[in-house]
């Protein structure tokens, strides 16, 4: 197939998935008032392949057989192909209003992290999980499929390994092992976009010890597999209006818990299955390749919170006042210096067995970065719009005619800035920063992709230490042998 419409990706999801909406069962994903929203939404990674503006961008050939695939499924050989990569993703999150699309991105991070891990166990353990991640990965590819990830689990009391939980339930463990396959039972927590994916990788979410070896477990699934049960979070859902909400009324991601009531899995879908010595690396290394997509989808955000802020502020007639052009360049600074370290992270990157991997280091100070310093974003844009971002008519007071006529009267801006202009800019900002949307975001930037704290310990983790100390011992040091500093 290759490459799959927007039609034939929505007529996928009709499978008998399911999946529970605000205590009810969802008949069709793709019609449900709330769900239907995150189709469409999704719908822009079938959209892109197809549009002349980004086909050259969102479309590779196969060097061998000249089919064409998603450039998703690239799997990237160096720094052209990492750069190719981040390029897609924020042009796809960009014509999602800085809401990232996910159902091709993520998956493909998760299949490339295995094809690096599933090597490594077979080379020293004697298994042979690589044959079986290569030929899902091409059967995602050439059936352009849809894809979640569900990652972390419920955990339970976090002071406790998997083994030793009140239940056995509360990370996804192994129950069972049977000449063709295995089963699996427990949960993950907030899963994106598994209510409109194809197919759902299971992966480990830390570090196990022995003791947790039926918890070290990887694999894929078909979203309509018997005992998966999806719970949707309405969290965000509802809003109509593109008016008030010009961003969350059309475009959204589904978060679900995810349930695997004795879910039987077949071997040739089996990544990992009881390797505890390699649950940790395997998450690890999907969490860096994930946490290089995050920075190129949070690019298009980033740019909204800086041009939101130069346009109220003109509308405002306060772009010239120095505490204002200070917060304005703040914003902007913010928000390059970001798309700076991706870029960096993505030419300074290394190969290990012929894929590209983008610098550890680098992603995760741009993570951090993005991460540490959102909230205070979003207070100069709050403090730069003003009070009306909570206290502004509506839609309907603008179309009455006995009210609308006072909106457009008393709340224009600068001349030639109608009350409507500004209320709209006034709306777009308050989506970003007051509504569910907005705080959406803002826990997302904390807490999506990996805490601060992981951040931080990576990013320690990653610095040649000893490099710098050489040095600092070398400036210290009573007696220098020569002039030359050491080896840095």
């Amino acid at each position: 197939m290759g490459l799959r419409t927007v039609e034939q990706y929505k007529a996928s999801l009709r499978d008998g998935r399911l999946v529970y909406f605000q205590g009810q069962r969802v008949g069709d994903v793709t019609i449900h008032p709330a769900i239907c929203v995150a189709v469409n939404h999704a719908a822009i990674d079938y959209e892109i392949a197809h549009d002349p503006a980004h086909r050259d961008l969102a479309v590779y050939a196969d060097r061998e057989t000249g089919q064409e695939y998603s450039r998703y499924f690239k799997i990237p050989a160096n720094a052209e192909d990492l750069l190719q990569r981040s390029e897609l993703i924020e042009a796809s999150t960009r014509l999602g209003r800085t809401v990232v699309v996910l159902v091709k991105e993520i998956g493909t991070d998760c299949l490339f992290a295995l094809h690096l891990i599933a090597k490594q166990m077979d080379a020293q353990l004697g298994t042979k999980y690589l044959p079986c991640v290569r030929a899902m990965f091409e059967h995602c590819r050439n059936n352009d499929l849809a894809m979640a990830v569900a990652q972390t689990d419920a955990k339970g009391d976090r002071s406790r390994g998997p083994a030793e939980q009140a239940h056995p339930d509360y990370y996804v463990r192994v129950i069972d092992r049977r000449p063709g396959g295995i089963v699996v039972r427990g949960a993950k927590v907030h899963t994106s976009v598994a209510p409109n994916a194809n197919e759902l990788f299971v992966i480990p979410t830390r570090n196990l010890t022995q003791a947790d070896k039926d918890y070290a477990v990887a694999f894929s699934i078909p979203l309509n597999t018997p005992g998966l049960k999806m719970i949707a979070s309405p969290y965000g859902s509802g809003h109509e209006s593109s008016f008030t909400h010009p961003i969350s009324s059309r475009h959204k991601m589904m978060e679900t818990l995810t349930i695997f009531e004795d879910v039987f899995v077949p071997n040739e879908r089996v990544f990992m299955n009881g390797e505890w010595q390699f649950a940790g690396p395997l998450a690890k290394t999907f969490v860096e390749f994930h946490r290089f997509t995050a920075i190129s989808y949070k690019l298009p955000l980033l740019d909204l919170l800086a041009g939101s802020a130069l346009l109220i502020a003109e509308q405002n007639g306060i772009d010239k006042a120095s505490h204002v052009r200070e917060k304005l360049t703040w914003l902007i600074s913010y928000a390059q210096t970001v798309r700076m370290l991706t870029k960096m992270a993505a030419i300074d990157c290394t190969i290990e067995d012929g894929i590209a991997i983008s610098n550890t280091e680098v992603v995760n100070i741009a993570k951090l970065h993005f991460a540490s310093n959102y909230h205070h974003a979003l207070m100069h844009l709050q403090d730069l719009t003003g009070g009306l971002l909570v206290t502004g008519p509506g839609e309907e007071d603008l179309k009455n005619p006995e009210t609308g006529k006072y909106i457009d009267h008393y709340l224009g801006g600068r001349a030639g800035v109608s009350g409507e202009e500004r209320l709209r800019t006034i709306n777009l900002i308050s989506d970003l920063t007051t509504s569910e949307f907005g705080g959406y975001q803002a826990v997302l930037a904390i807490h999506a992709e990996g805490s601060l704290e992981a951040e931080k310990l990576t990013i320690l983790r990653e610095y040649d230490q000893e490099r710098v100390k050489r040095y600092a011992r070398w400036i210290a040091a009573k007696k220098r042998a020569n002039g030359t500093p050491p080896n840095l």
